[in-house]
């Protein structure tokens, strides 16, 4: 089956060029809701078009991407000390894309979860834990049968304290990988401000808490094998 799909989208596994990326539009062509399904808490913060207002003080950012963003998100604000989570597109260099845009692979985005939580390293170690083991960071631009780059694995930090966690946790997962028999690690790993055009865009209502609005709903996320505690 993932042959299959490698063929039938091989055409999406390419990262597009910066020239050759979709124009875009310079604001959000979609309403953005500013609550939390499951947490009540503020989505937006200080990207709010209309009314920006600073994350709670301590509270610390950090973007991830594995696959769809509905499977990820819900991963994500299970974990103690995540203050809120939103579904939405980073890594690519189409300002303001739309939700079908980024799935042609020609805006260079990928599908990804802005995180804002509390609790230092100690959360952000529980994250990164729950975000290896919950998808297959060794397949390059797929998560199953989810093919293109816009489903690629990726880390996205925002300050140098989190870059040594993430690069630590890689280190430590890859060998837990290398255990298990496994493969390489291929997820991009940057800080937000140097991947692409340096910007989260936060996706359409439809896609925010995806999976708490439709507990049914298509998701791929599930444990991938390989067990690692990086606590």
């Amino acid at each position: 089956m993932w042959q299959m799909m490698d063929l039938l989208y091989a055409h999406k596994k390419d990262m597009v060029a910066p020239e050759d990326a979709l124009p875009g539009r310079d604001r959000y062509p979609y309403p953005l809701e500013r609550e939390h399904l499951v947490l009540g808490t503020d989505m937006l913060g200080p990207d709010s078009p209309t009314d920006p207002r600073p994350w709670p003080e301590g509270t610390e950012e950090i973007i991830l991407a594995g696959g769809c963003f509905w499977g990820i998100e819900r991963i994500a604000w299970q974990i103690p000390g995540v203050h809120t989570t939103s579904s939405g597109y980073a890594g690519g260099f189409t300002p303001h894309p739309t939700y079908e845009e980024v799935f042609s692979a020609q805006t260079g985005h990928a599908e990804a979860v802005r995180v804002i939580y509390s609790g230092g390293e100690e959360t952000l170690r529980a994250l990164l834990t729950q975000f290896w083991q919950q998808h297959d960071p060794t397949t390059a631009n797929r998560q199953g049968n989810d093919v293109g780059t816009e489903y690629r694995s990726a880390v996205y930090w925002t300050s140098d304290a989190q870059a040594e966690v993430v690069r630590d946790s890689v280190a430590r997962y890859q060998q837990a990988l290398d255990e298990a028999g496994r493969g390489r690690i291929t997820t991009e790993l940057s800080a937000l401000a140097e991947a692409g055009d340096g910007v989260y865009y936060t996706a359409e209502p439809v896609h925010q808490q995806y999976l708490h609005a439709q507990p049914g709903g298509y998701c791929n996320h599930g444990f991938n094998g390989v067990a690692c505690s990086l606590g």
